[in-house]
């Protein structure tokens, strides 16, 4: 369809643009029919909205408004307007003289399409975000260009050795889209970035999206097999990556892909160097003001994500400005950010989590406080430097510290609040965290498939210790029974679903997993089990494919697992289900152990025992595991447990255990 219009652009906003178009009421007259502009005008002039007003209001192109509202149009007019009509946009837009066929500049390869033919957003629910204000026209490049105007000297990032200010990121973002422009790149490209966190993640970032293109994370971790399967999924175009990652020749592989002809048209390396056949990136920092002929809107796909994959294969999240700004924008003055603030995120950017933070730090101006990966000293050190005033991180995080003298011998006193998502937040843990650094705590649920879906607010501990505080702007919950699907009652547990601005439109070329993802009604369910107190406060419970059944006997194993945690030969630990031939599912537990240390399974039977744990919920195997399999965000990878288990590969994330 012409201009990047989709079917599915025309199902969710058709009827919102027919709505503010006077067209309904002017547009079956012989002005239109005889193309006279100038009456067009004066029929127009004082009674709607221009398709440029409109476009600006809903988040798209004007010339795509005209598209949509053709389409509409026939639907409630019966006749077929004169494809001139397409780029009328409203008013007197149009002259022979001056006209260029928007088809011209306005191109999407068939691979962009591809990906915005997946943006199923619900048409009455988006048109209630826009109306009610949540989703608005919004990029990171005005973003950045407003920061930079406004204060050029401020803060934008900050290393452990140089702070680069708004003005500097935007004459390198401005550099490095007029370089990846100069590789022919177009809107709804996709873009690899398999990079640390780094500067040049987030220049990247921006620079990638200003011209329209889609960035795609790539997990430091991730190996060949990994890196081939995503690309070859999203059909990308370029990647950015470092010329290797601890033992793996990173551009090496890229470089191979490009030449084995997987589609891969660029491969750009960090560094002075580059291997034949990829070029590097400081080649790419071209000067000048970028020319971009097909602008990003609000509606516009610019970040493609993949689930974590923790317990089957990761699907592909397509997500737009309107519902990923949109929500850091409502979700930033809840946390109170503003340009004085420093926010350092543990998490990797390459997950949501992290690049959540960034949003809502880019929305109110503050600095990003860059640590390029993880490990308690490099982190301490850090916050003593840098002074962050705020830190999202994971309870894993956490407790890497616990071992160590750091929060003690290191000055802590900037964070005014830590953020914790990703995994269970053990009381305890949260609250030695607060003990020892002075901080206020904030807990978070969220998923790759909606990023904030509920958060504790700043100053409010005694709800952080225990939930993950009430639902996030723009965004309804739900708990829903597993047994009869109906709405639970207050402190109930069951399925968690969720409505909103943020949530993603549906998973990348797969229509199964979208099929069983959403309702009618466009509620995603989650998977996740929780309970909703009286005050509207979400705690999560576990996941529903961790539930074991053991003989019909039903229980979380999420409960075990928090008292198992705070045994002292324990670091870390996780219970799967495995097939039982009578009872259909035992428990197994996996754990890691603090170092030197032993466990046998009748010791851990004996210590739940003491915490009067019901024999029926007690694990019938234990498992001990050198290092446990860990997403970027420190989340156990329950799958890769399982495949050991089985005696299957733990794919790139390599176990050495042992039974007992």
């Amino acid at each position: 369809m012409a201009y990047g219009v989709t079917q599915q652009m025309i199902d969710a906003y058709g009827e919102v643009i027919f709505k503010l178009s006077l067209n309904k009421l002017t547009r079956r007259g012989d002005p239109v029919r005889e193309l006279d502009f100038e009456k067009i005008e004066e029929q127009r002039e004082g009674t709607g909205l221009t398709d440029e007003e409109i476009a600006e209001k809903v988040g798209l192109l004007p010339e795509q408004v005209g598209v949509v509202r053709v389409f509409v149009e026939r639907k409630y007019h019966r006749i077929d307007l004169h494809r001139r009509l397409f780029h009328l946009g409203g008013g007197k837009r149009w002259k022979a003289e001056e006209y260029q066929h928007p088809a011209e500049r306005l191109k999407i390869r068939e691979e962009g399409m591809m990906l915005r033919k997946a943006l199923n957003f619900h048409p009455e629910r988006a048109a209630y975000y826009l109306e009610k204000g949540y989703w608005a026209n919004e990029t990171m490049i005005q973003w950045l260009n407003k920061h930079a105007s406004s204060h050029p000297n401020g803060e934008a990032l900050i290393t452990s050795d140089r702070v680069i200010t708004w003005a500097e990121m935007k004459d390198s973002v401005d550099r490095l889209t007029n370089g990846l422009l100069g590789l022919g790149l177009m809107k709804g490209d996709v873009v690899a970035v398999q990079l640390p966190n780094i500067p040049e993640f987030l220049i990247s970032y921006i620079a990638i999206s200003a011209f329209g293109g889609v960035m795609q994370t790539l997990h430091m971790p991730y190996g060949e097999a990994d890196i081939k399967f995503l690309l070859g999924h999203a059909k990308t175009r370029v990647v950015i990556c470092l010329p290797a990652f601890r033992e793996f020749s990173t551009a090496q592989v890229m470089v191979n892909l490009k030449e084995d002809g997987f589609g891969l048209k660029h491969v750009v390396v960090l560094g002075s160097e580059a291997p034949k056949g990829a070029v590097t990136l400081n080649s790419l920092m071209v000067e000048g003001k970028p020319v971009i002929g097909n602008p990003p809107v609000g509606s516009d796909p610019f970040l493609l994500l993949y689930t974590s994959g923790t317990t089957s294969n990761p699907k592909g999240v397509p997500l737009t400005y309107q519902n990923m700004l949109g929500h850091s924008r409502l979700c930033a003055p809840e946390f109170g950010m503003t340009r004085k603030d420093r926010v350092l995120s543990a998490a990797p950017l390459s997950h949501l989590y992290g690049l959540y933070s960034y949003h809502c730090s880019l929305f109110a101006g503050s600095a990003a406080v860059l640590l390029p990966a993880f490990s308690p000293p490099d982190m301490a050190q850090l916050v003593e430097t840098a002074k962050p005033t705020a830190i999202f991180m994971g309870p894993a995080h956490a407790a890497a510290f616990r071992n160590t003298d750091l929060l003690s011998s290191h000055d802590f006193s900037s964070v005014k609040y830590s953020v914790f998502s990703g995994a269970y937040c053990p009381p305890d843990n949260l609250g030695w965290w607060r003990e020892q650094t002075g901080s206020g705590l904030c807990q978070l649920w969220g998923m790759t498939e909606l990023a904030a879906g509920s958060f504790s607010r700043p100053g409010n501990d005694d709800v952080a210790l225990h939930s993950a505080g009430p639902v996030s702007p723009g965004n309804e919950i739900r708990i829903i029974s597993t047994e009869h699907g109906k709405i639970q009652s207050t402190g109930t547990e069951g399925e968690l679903q969720i409505r909103g601005s943020s949530v993603f439109p549906g998973y990348l070329d797969n229509p199964e997993a979208n099929s069983s993802a959403f309702d009618n009604d466009g509620w995603f369910r989650t998977g996740d089990l929780a309970v909703i107190d009286a005050n509207g406060n979400l705690t999560i419970t576990g996941r529903i494919k961790d539930i074991i059944n053991r003989g019909g006997v039903k229980y979380n194993p999420s409960e075990i697992e928090e008292i198992i945690v705070d045994h002292p030969k324990v670091e870390m630990t996780a219970i799967i289900p495995m097939p039982d031939a009578v009872l259909g599912e035992k428990a197994c537990c996996f754990v890691q152990l603090v170092a030197e240390n032993k466990l046998s399974l009748d010791e851990l039977i004996a210590y739940l025992g003491t915490k009067k744990i019901s024999k029926n919920k007690w694990p019938e195997r234990l498992e001990i595991i050198e290092e446990m399999p860990l997403t970027p965000t420190r989340k156990v990878m329950k799958g890769s447990l399982l495949a050991l288990l089985e005696g299957a590969s733990a794919s790139n994330y390599p176990v050495n255990y042992q039974r007992v």
